[in-house]
């Protein structure tokens, strides 16, 4: 069962665990389960994807209920006027808040875009940074003695493919857990010393008004069992809870 964090007669929200597919994927053809059936079986109703998360990213994941409210959610997004905040534990110190404005060369799809004729496109990307803790642990991970950590929270204005991904690896502090923007020999020794090995990206909110209503609302999606493991070890939990995160655990 999915965890819906929200659901009317016209949008439904969920908090997508991490390692699902939103959809049927030809990138992995031996997947059987999905976001969207999985929902759509769940709550007896289609419904209509209007933005996306990457498979290892967990968090807010919003749908619509018909094809018209999915056009102006849509519409939403595309114009910014939504925002969204994301949480990621990096590699290293990141101790002032900063904006990385930075273009990222289009990323295409292997398989989808493969008969493409048209080269990648420099896009426009712009992600807000802002740190919220730092910590040194006593284990070496590569030549240091001691391996740094740091918790932020990540609002990008655009939403390029994996833009939070890239932009953290531009800026030499890659998210923990990523296989292929991140620091491989960082990501193995998460998973060896605190037995964590997902992804530590997680949307954690997405504000909007209510394409019918016009009301603002905010979805906000609580951290899984591994994350909040993390965050334990590393001695956050009280940080957490003053910044209003749902600290219930989950199933994984």
């Amino acid at each position: 069962m999915l965890e819906i964090i929200y659901h009317d007669e016209h949008i439904i929200a969920i908090n997508k665990p991490a390692g699902m597919l939103v959809h049927r994927s030809w990138l992995d053809s031996k997947e059987t389960v999905f976001v969207m059936q999985t929902l759509r079986d769940q709550i007896g109703q289609y419904v209509f994807p209007v933005h996306r998360l990457d498979r290892p990213t967990s968090g807010v994941l919003l749908f619509a209920l018909s094809s018209e409210v999915a056009r102006l959610l849509s519409e939403q997004f595309e114009h910014h006027h939504i925002e969204k905040k994301y949480h990621a534990i990096v590699r290293g110190y990141v101790t002032e808040a900063q904006t990385i404005d930075y273009p990222l060369l289009e990323e295409l799809d292997k398989i989808a875009d493969k008969r493409a004729t048209r080269e990648p496109v420099l896009q426009e990307c712009v992600t807000h940074c802002e740190p919220i803790a730092v910590v040194e642990c006593p284990v070496a991970i590569g030549r240091y003695e001691t391996a740094r950590f740091s918790l932020l929270e990540l609002k990008p204005e655009t939403g390029r493919k994996h833009q939070l991904r890239r932009h953290m690896s531009h800026i030499r502090h890659p998210i923990i857990g990523d296989s292929k923007h991140g620091d491989l020999r960082q990501n193995r020794g998460v998973t060896e010393h605190f037995a964590v090995s997902r992804l530590m990206l997680h949307a954690s909110e997405l504000i909007l008004s209510h394409p019918i209503t016009k009301e603002k609302i905010s979805l906000v999606a609580s951290w899984d069992a591994q994350w909040l493991s993390l965050i334990e070890q590393f001695e956050w939990l009280d940080l957490a809870t003053e910044l209003g995160v749902n600290v219930i655990k989950q199933p994984t």
